[in-house]
Protein backbone atom coordinates (compact mmCIF):
# COMPACT_ATOMS: atom_id res chain seq x y z
CA UNK A 1 0.00 0.00 0.00
CA UNK A 2 3.11 2.11 0.94
CA UNK A 3 4.83 1.64 -2.13
CA UNK A 4 1.64 2.16 -4.37
CA UNK A 5 1.16 5.88 -2.86
CA UNK A 6 4.55 6.48 -2.94
CA UNK A 7 4.92 5.84 -6.68
CA UNK A 8 1.43 7.68 -7.08
CA UNK A 9 2.73 10.53 -5.70
CA UNK A 10 6.24 10.39 -7.08
CA UNK A 11 4.48 10.18 -10.53
CA UNK A 12 2.80 13.33 -9.80
CA UNK A 13 5.69 15.68 -8.44
CA UNK A 14 8.76 14.07 -10.74
CA UNK A 15 7.37 15.59 -14.00
CA UNK A 16 6.40 19.39 -12.03
CA UNK A 17 10.11 19.16 -10.23
CA UNK A 18 11.34 18.76 -13.60
CA UNK A 19 9.77 21.52 -15.72
CA UNK A 20 10.51 23.89 -12.59
CA UNK A 21 14.19 22.76 -12.52
CA UNK A 22 14.28 23.21 -16.40
CA UNK A 23 12.17 26.99 -16.30
CA UNK A 24 14.30 28.16 -13.54
CA UNK A 25 17.64 27.30 -15.39
CA UNK A 26 16.44 28.83 -18.64
CA UNK A 27 14.92 31.93 -16.82
CA UNK A 28 18.47 32.32 -14.76
CA UNK A 29 20.61 32.05 -18.08
CA UNK A 30 18.70 34.97 -19.96
CA UNK A 31 18.45 36.47 -16.62
CA UNK A 32 22.29 36.87 -17.11
CA UNK A 33 21.47 39.28 -19.98
CA UNK A 34 21.23 41.86 -17.26
CA UNK A 35 24.65 42.23 -16.47
CA UNK A 36 24.75 44.38 -20.36
CA UNK A 37 23.08 46.88 -18.32
CA UNK A 38 24.82 49.81 -16.66
CA UNK A 39 24.85 48.68 -12.97
CA UNK A 40 22.98 52.10 -11.56
CA UNK A 41 20.17 50.84 -14.49
CA UNK A 42 19.94 46.95 -12.69
CA UNK A 43 16.54 46.14 -10.27
CA UNK A 44 19.16 45.74 -7.44
CA UNK A 45 20.20 49.03 -8.01
CA UNK A 46 16.39 50.37 -8.27
CA UNK A 47 13.81 48.36 -6.53
CA UNK A 48 17.06 47.09 -4.07
CA UNK A 49 15.91 43.67 -4.66
CA UNK A 50 16.42 41.11 -7.59
CA UNK A 51 13.63 40.35 -9.85
CA UNK A 52 13.76 37.15 -11.31
CA UNK A 53 12.67 36.95 -15.40
CA UNK A 54 13.82 40.75 -16.01
CA UNK A 55 16.24 39.47 -18.09
CA UNK A 56 13.98 37.03 -20.32
CA UNK A 57 12.11 40.17 -20.97
CA UNK A 58 14.79 41.83 -21.92
CA UNK A 59 16.36 39.12 -23.80
CA UNK A 60 12.93 38.58 -25.62
CA UNK A 61 12.96 42.04 -26.46
CA UNK A 62 16.49 42.39 -27.76
CA UNK A 63 15.81 39.47 -29.99
CA UNK A 64 12.76 41.32 -31.33
CA UNK A 65 14.43 44.38 -31.93
CA UNK A 66 17.50 42.49 -34.04
CA UNK A 67 14.50 40.99 -36.50
CA UNK A 68 13.09 44.03 -36.80
CA UNK A 69 16.44 46.49 -37.31
CA UNK A 70 18.01 43.17 -39.48
CA UNK A 71 14.93 43.50 -41.89
CA UNK A 72 16.24 46.47 -43.85
CA UNK A 73 18.61 46.86 -46.02
CA UNK A 74 20.45 49.22 -43.53
CA UNK A 75 20.71 46.13 -41.28
CA UNK A 76 21.39 43.62 -43.92
CA UNK A 77 24.12 45.53 -44.92
CA UNK A 78 25.54 45.76 -40.89
CA UNK A 79 24.79 42.13 -41.02
CA UNK A 80 27.19 41.68 -43.85
CA UNK A 81 29.83 44.09 -42.68
CA UNK A 82 29.70 41.85 -39.26
CA UNK A 83 30.34 38.70 -41.53
CA UNK A 84 33.06 39.85 -43.16
CA UNK A 85 34.86 40.55 -39.77
CA UNK A 86 34.29 37.05 -38.96
CA UNK A 87 35.01 35.84 -41.56
CA UNK A 88 38.68 37.27 -41.34
CA UNK A 89 39.51 34.97 -38.32
CA UNK A 90 40.01 31.61 -38.85
CA UNK A 91 38.74 29.80 -36.07
CA UNK A 92 35.76 31.84 -34.91
CA UNK A 93 34.95 31.64 -38.87
CA UNK A 94 34.56 27.81 -39.05
CA UNK A 95 32.48 27.60 -35.90
CA UNK A 96 30.23 30.87 -36.83
CA UNK A 97 29.38 29.33 -40.08
CA UNK A 98 28.82 26.11 -39.47
CA UNK A 99 26.10 26.91 -36.44
CA UNK A 100 24.41 29.71 -39.04
CA UNK A 101 24.07 27.01 -41.61
CA UNK A 102 22.37 24.64 -39.34
CA UNK A 103 20.35 27.57 -37.70
CA UNK A 104 19.03 29.07 -41.06
CA UNK A 105 18.03 25.23 -42.16
CA UNK A 106 16.16 24.61 -38.39
CA UNK A 107 14.30 28.09 -38.18
CA UNK A 108 13.80 29.19 -41.51
CA UNK A 109 10.41 28.59 -43.05
CA UNK A 110 12.00 27.35 -46.26
CA UNK A 111 14.56 25.39 -44.68
CA UNK A 112 14.78 21.28 -45.39
CA UNK A 113 15.46 20.31 -41.86
CA UNK A 114 13.38 17.61 -40.12
CA UNK A 115 10.39 17.93 -42.78
CA UNK A 116 9.58 13.93 -42.80
CA UNK A 117 9.59 11.53 -40.19
CA UNK A 118 11.00 8.12 -41.35
CA UNK A 119 11.24 4.52 -40.16
CA UNK A 120 14.88 2.92 -41.22
CA UNK A 121 16.22 0.04 -40.57
CA UNK A 122 19.08 0.33 -37.51
CA UNK A 123 21.65 -0.53 -35.70
CA UNK A 124 20.98 -3.91 -38.08
CA UNK A 125 18.40 -5.23 -40.62
CA UNK A 126 15.94 -6.50 -38.65
CA UNK A 127 15.28 -3.70 -36.67
CA UNK A 128 13.97 -0.24 -37.50
CA UNK A 129 14.72 3.08 -35.99
CA UNK A 130 13.33 6.71 -36.45
CA UNK A 131 14.92 9.39 -38.44
CA UNK A 132 14.47 12.49 -39.86
CA UNK A 133 14.92 13.12 -43.38
CA UNK A 134 17.94 16.39 -43.93
CA UNK A 135 18.86 17.79 -46.46
CA UNK A 136 21.99 15.66 -47.77
CA UNK A 137 24.74 16.94 -50.29
CA UNK A 138 23.56 16.70 -54.15
CA UNK A 139 27.37 16.17 -54.70
CA UNK A 140 27.17 13.01 -52.22
CA UNK A 141 23.81 11.74 -53.80
CA UNK A 142 25.43 12.28 -57.60
CA UNK A 143 28.18 9.56 -56.47
CA UNK A 144 25.78 6.57 -55.75
CA UNK A 145 23.72 4.76 -57.69
CA UNK A 146 19.65 5.00 -57.16
CA UNK A 147 17.96 7.65 -55.24
CA UNK A 148 19.37 8.31 -51.74
CA UNK A 149 18.31 10.49 -49.28
CA UNK A 150 20.14 11.55 -45.86
CA UNK A 151 18.94 10.86 -42.67
CA UNK A 152 19.62 11.64 -39.00
CA UNK A 153 19.05 9.19 -36.01
CA UNK A 154 18.54 10.25 -32.83
CA UNK A 155 20.12 8.90 -30.14
CA UNK A 156 17.65 8.52 -26.56
CA UNK A 157 17.27 10.03 -24.48
CA UNK A 158 19.09 12.91 -26.06
CA UNK A 159 17.85 13.71 -29.42
CA UNK A 160 20.45 16.29 -30.32
CA UNK A 161 23.12 13.34 -30.90
CA UNK A 162 22.59 10.80 -33.32
CA UNK A 163 24.62 9.31 -36.66
CA UNK A 164 23.99 10.88 -39.99
CA UNK A 165 23.51 8.52 -42.79
CA UNK A 166 22.99 8.38 -46.91
CA UNK A 167 19.94 5.17 -47.64
CA UNK A 168 18.38 4.08 -50.35
CA UNK A 169 14.86 6.28 -50.16
CA UNK A 170 13.35 2.95 -50.90
CA UNK A 171 14.62 1.13 -48.04
CA UNK A 172 12.50 3.72 -45.78
CA UNK A 173 8.79 4.24 -44.43
CA UNK A 174 7.77 7.93 -44.65
CA UNK A 175 5.17 7.99 -41.48
CA UNK A 176 2.30 10.29 -41.25
CA UNK A 177 3.98 11.91 -37.49
CA UNK A 178 4.98 15.00 -36.88
CA UNK A 179 8.35 15.99 -35.86
CA UNK A 180 7.07 17.27 -32.46
CA UNK A 181 5.88 13.63 -31.76
CA UNK A 182 8.92 11.64 -32.87
CA UNK A 183 10.70 13.90 -31.06
CA UNK A 184 8.37 13.13 -27.71
CA UNK A 185 8.82 9.49 -28.70
CA UNK A 186 12.92 9.36 -28.83
CA UNK A 187 13.14 11.62 -25.33
CA UNK A 188 10.61 9.21 -23.38
CA UNK A 189 12.19 6.47 -24.60
CA UNK A 190 9.76 5.21 -26.51
CA UNK A 191 6.86 5.40 -22.96
CA UNK A 192 5.38 8.07 -24.56
CA UNK A 193 3.94 6.26 -28.07
CA UNK A 194 3.24 7.66 -31.51
CA UNK A 195 -0.14 7.80 -32.55
CA UNK A 196 -1.60 4.45 -33.21
CA UNK A 197 -2.11 4.85 -37.10
CA UNK A 198 1.69 5.15 -37.17
CA UNK A 199 2.21 2.17 -34.58
CA UNK A 200 0.48 0.08 -37.47
CA UNK A 201 1.97 1.04 -40.32
CA UNK A 202 5.84 0.20 -38.37
CA UNK A 203 3.94 -3.11 -37.64
CA UNK A 204 3.28 -4.19 -40.71
CA UNK A 205 6.55 -3.17 -42.02
CA UNK A 206 8.68 -5.17 -38.88
CA UNK A 207 6.91 -8.23 -40.05
CA UNK A 208 8.42 -7.89 -43.60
Amino acid sequence: MFKRYFITGLLIWAPLGITVWVLRFLIGSMDQSLLLLPEHLRPESQFGVSLPGLGVVLTLGVIFLTGVLTANIVGQRLIRFWEGLLARIPVVKSIYYSVKQVSDTLFSGSGDAFRKVLLVRYPHPQAWSLAFQTAGPGSVSRKLDGEYVGVFIPTTPSPVNGFYFFVKKSDTIELDMSVDDALKSIISMGVVAPPEKDAAVAGDYAGD
